[in-house]
């Protein structure tokens, strides 16, 4: 069940309500005059949430490509690899 709080919550509570995000990893969310206004959460949930849904995006992009049939056999990416990385190691 989500966690809600008014926007004077916010205001004359904001430690309480940031140990709230801390503590259980999950957004507040805030209304104003009964209505919603806001979600609220730590940094940490923050940087989860946007890295789950860059993964998500990526394997989408994947999933388009194995689609349209832009994809190639693993053994030659890893020859290209190999080769990128024996170039790199002569350079340093």
């Amino acid at each position: 069940m989500p966690t809600i709080k008014s926007s004077a919550d916010l205001r004359n509570s904001y430690n309480d309500i940031s140990a709230l995000c801390h503590t259980y990893s999950e957004p507040v969310f805030i209304t104003k005059n009964g209505k919603g206004d806001l979600a609220v959460m730590s940094i940490e949930t923050y940087e989860a949430i946007n890295g789950k849904l860059e993964l998500y995006s990526a394997i989408s992009e994947g999933l388009d490509d194995v689609t349209a049939g832009r994809t190639r056999p693993f053994s030659d990416a890893m020859k290209d690899f190999r080769k990128r990385r024996a170039a790199d190691d002569k350079n340093l």
